[in-house]
């Protein structure tokens, strides 16, 4: 009901999240009435929302919030509410703007192939010709496998700002890995069509919920900044944990994430050992490096350097865990380092260049596997 999203919003606002970048308070499915109004209108439900979506918009704005809605191109929405067929596109992108709503996921039950390869690019322009900027998520590349030839990546980057690419999360680690799993496999397709504007969305974050341990936690939140993944938390912050808040609020975590370049990082090495190395490069020729422990047995000793993981030759870096904040300065590329790897965890850290070769690190970039 609207109380939730009331509450919701007075959280976001006064318990440290709203500084940290996190604006947006998305309404998901279910929210509107079974039936139109007389002329055609998505009305919300009137038990649920009685003051109406105009009035949550606004208490949402007075706090420095943007608010986000759910709808469907289709006969019914998924959870079968009134979807927005053809027919309703711009009429529903009308809707939205008059609210005041700030972004729209637009999902893709009950519709056909062909009515998404009309209606997506349809909603795109409806909503520009309101003249209020609002973001827009899709769903169409998760209803079409994901991929190319079916998938056409350029043109999604053309039409959508986020698009969900793959199945919904569910409350379980198996389902967080089966996502990286899937991402990291096709990651040569994946990778480059990311960037500002423009993101794969691997769907949200689970942490604070009953499904992942603390280790699990910090490691969804690692491996989703490295993959340059729209931010979205899903848990009450109402009742969230000390711990599963700390780490949601971790400003370097955060500022990685958020990184101009808006380059999506890779799984640069995957060991025999279970260990997984992935790799973000960010501006200023900083990166980001997620040691990733796939083990369920015991703490894992892994030892490499940064010569193997294809960084630039006779460079120096200092080094920030993200998670602990310590720092190492002066690690040269050739220098051996060991780190300490939890089970289903992760070591995260921040490279900053303090002397770089030559070679400028983009075209070495380039050439990484």
């Amino acid at each position: 009901s609207e109380t939730l999203f009331f509450e919701m919003a007075d959280r976001l606002a006064e318990d440290g999240w709203r500084e940290l970048g996190y604006k947006y308070i998305n309404i998901d499915d279910c929210w509107s009435a079974k039936q139109r109004d007389a002329a055609g209108r998505l009305v919300p439900d009137p038990e649920r929302f009685p003051r109406g979506i105009k009035a949550l918009a606004d208490y949402v704005h007075a706090r420095g919030l943007k608010l986000g809605i759910y709808g469907d191109l289709g006969t019914l929405t998924c959870g079968g509410y009134p979807g927005t067929t053809l027919g309703y596109v711009e009429q529903d992108a009308q809707t939205f703007a008059e609210w005041g709503v700030d972004m729209l996921k637009l999902d893709g039950c009950y519709s056909s192939r062909e009515e998404q390869a009309e209606g997506y690019p349809e909603m795109a322009r409806a909503l520009n010709s309101t003249g209020r900027p609002i973001v827009y998520s899709c769903s169409w590349p998760a209803y079409q496998g994901g991929l190319p030839p079916k998938v056409n990546y350029t043109v999604l980057a053309e039409v959508c700002n986020l698009w969900r690419n793959y199945d919904d999360i569910q409350d379980s680690w198996d389902s967080v890995l089966s996502i990286l799993d899937w991402f990291s496999a096709n990651q040569d397709v994946l990778q480059p069509v990311a960037g500002p504007g423009h993101w794969n969305d691997p769907d949200m974050l689970i942490i604070g919920n009953f499904g992942l341990s603390y280790e699990q936690s910090r490691s969804q939140m690692a491996l989703w900044t490295v993959m340059a993944a729209p931010l979205l938390m899903s848990t009450d912050l109402r009742t969230i944990s000390p711990s599963a808040k700390e780490i949601l609020q971790n400003r370097l975590m955060i500022q990685i994430n958020q990184d101009p370049l808006g380059i999506q990082g890779r799984r640069i090495v995957k060991e025999k050992s279970h260990i997984e190395v992935f790799l973000r490069a960010l501006s200023h020729a900083a990166s980001a490096l997620v040691f990733f422990s796939r083990r369920t047995d015991m703490p894992f000793l892994y030892t490499t350097s940064l010569a193997k993981l294809h960084f630039p030759e006779d460079a120096v870096y200092e080094v920030q865990d993200v998670y602990s904040g310590k720092i190492i300065s002066g690690l040269k590329t050739g220098d051996s380092f060991s780190v300490v790897i939890n089970p289903s965890g992760v070591v995260m850290w921040y490279l900053y260049p303090m002397a770089l070769p030559a070679q400028p690190w983009h075209v070495v970039r380039q050439q990484a596997p």
